[in-house]
């Protein structure tokens, strides 16, 4: 036992020695390496536990002088298996930060166990193997917009794909992966609107059908419906009412969210909305029944769907018009989403 916690001193079988840290096949020793190392491990309660070994390099005829392999932890890492498996479950459940603090590791180990952990999980795998039907979609990234393509298999419901970039050439780069004859097997791919994936999809995919992602489709009529509250707001503001442009804009959240997840101060602030200013509470009324039309069966969703395009288009509000000339360019996408039911949410 030392200060910074418990040391296991750990010796090999005769059988475990001599082996290439990267492909493990026994190779001749070359040397002594540095001596000793340590591996993190699991914590025992409080206390930091570590592994110490000797770390000896062996020549490998393929890899070169690298250090010998050992049982409980991958080349070059300097923690235990167990120890990255738990810290990437943890990953996956809350933020790096929070990780780092509870496993007292540095915020950027854990971004390397994270690499680690997923390349023995798919190690031997093919991830692009069987698909059918995917999703397409972009996030952003850090700072400066920078953007991932990623691409979700809707089957097994599982990331399959992602790649820095935001373009037909990053697009592109799946399709040359999947390979052309496995591109002709795709039967359905979902996207948002976006010119760039529609094009690389008409190419690669010629047997898909398009569906366009329910997501970004309400996400149009948030935007508009933000539009909208910001144009009463600035009404309000110039018009020297700075009461009442405070209380439009605190309503942002009211009108952002789902009518079913409201809290009872939201509601009063919507039932606020609806008397003082009929604009804008027919623009989220806009935006609550195009939410609607996807959580509805196919012949009732077309019905609503038909309705609320003829409301949009005679709404007197330039944004929901905007919206519903956007959903007529891509209207054939939508009623494919309407009678498949798929969503990259």
């Amino acid at each position: 036992m030392e200060a910074a916690g418990l040391v296991v001193d750990v010796r090999l079988y005769r059988r475990q020695r001599n082996r290439c840290g990267r492909c493990r096949r026994r190779c001749p020793g070359y040397d002594a390496g540095e001596g000793r190392r340590r591996w993190r491990a699991l914590d025992l309660g409080t206390t930091a536990a570590f592994i110490e070994a000797e770390a000896p390099r062996v020549s490998c005829p393929e890899h070169g002088v690298v250090v010998a392999a050992v049982p409980w932890a991958d080349h070059d890492a300097r923690f235990t298996r167990a120890f990255e498996e738990q810290a990437a479950w943890l990953a996956v459940e809350c933020s790096k930060s929070a990780v780092a603090g509870l496993m007292r590791i540095s915020w950027r180990s854990v971004g390397w166990i994270l690499v680690r952990v997923s390349r023995r999980l798919l190690n031997g795998k093919d991830r692009l193997a069987d698909l059918r039907r995917i999703g397409i979609d972009e996030i952003s990234f850090r700072k400066g917009q920078r953007y991932l393509v990623v691409v979700v298999d809707h089957d097994r419901k599982r990331l399959v794909w992602a790649h820095e970039g935001r373009d037909e050439a990053t697009l592109d780069r799946f399709f040359f992966e999947l390979g052309t004859e496995r591109s002709k097997l795709i039967t359905h791919v979902s996207a948002d609107g976006a010119s760039w994936i529609a094009n690389v999809v008409e190419a690669r995919c010629p047997n898909a059908i398009r569906c366009l992602d329910p997501f970004h489709v309400v996400a149009w009529a948030t935007e508009a419906l933000d539009e909208i509250r910001r144009e009463v707001w600035n009404t309000a503001r110039r018009a020297g009412d700075d009461a009442h442009a405070r209380s439009l804009k605190r309503t942002r959240w009211a009108l952002w969210k789902n009518a079913d997840d409201l809290s009872e101060r939201q509601q009063g602030k919507l039932a606020w909305v609806q008397r003082v200013n009929t604009r804008l509470y027919r623009a989220y009324l806009l935006k609550e029944h195009l939410r609607l039309v996807f959580q509805l069966p196919i012949v009732d969703a077309l019905e609503l769907l038909e309705q609320w395009l003829r409301w949009a288009f005679n709404c007197r509000l330039q944004p929901f018009v905007a919206v519903a000339d956007r959903i007529v360019r891509h209207i054939d996408a939508l009623i494919a989403t309407l009678d498949h039911g798929l969503s990259n949410a």
